[in-house]
């Protein structure tokens, strides 16, 4: 099933990847944006769990294989131009799909000229280890 559906989606338009908008199954709530490839495509649709392509690290990601804050999958979407999909998942763990330990990446909002953070952090990060999540360039 995966490599027909994997058919209709165009990732030659972006490099081999297309964007991918995760959000929450029963809030419907944006949790994250990341990148996914064939090969993760596939992944996620034979395991149940969302895989996506770390483009910094060029190699696949398992969504919680460090944390265990991995994302069920329930259902996947393809827009009317076959180049992004949504996922819509159950996000297990500690409920954080942030790298910070926010419920979603979008935790902040802007107020004036200043960004501000408009959500309660669910876990410090820092208890997943020091390499945990996105290293500073």
């Amino acid at each position: 099933m995966a490599n027909k559906a994997a058919e209709a989606i165009d990732f030659g338009k972006t490099g081999g990847v297309v964007p991918v908008v995760t959000v929450d199954h029963a809030s419907r709530r944006v949790l994250m944006v990341a990148w996914m490839n064939r090969e993760a495509f596939e992944e996620t649709v034979a395991t149940g769990r969302a895989c996506y392509f770390s483009r910094s690290r060029n190699r696949l990601w398992r969504k919680g294989e460090e944390s265990g804050n991995f994302q069920v999958v329930r259902e996947i979407r393809l827009d009317c131009d076959e180049d992004t999909l949504v996922l819509a998942v159950e996000q297990s763990g500690d409920g954080a799909a942030c790298h910070l330990g926010y419920e979603s990446c979008f935790f902040r909002t802007l107020d004036g000229d200043e960004w501000r953070a408009a959500d309660t952090r669910k876990v410090d990060p820092a208890k997943y280890g020091p390499g945990y999540g996105h290293q500073k360039k």
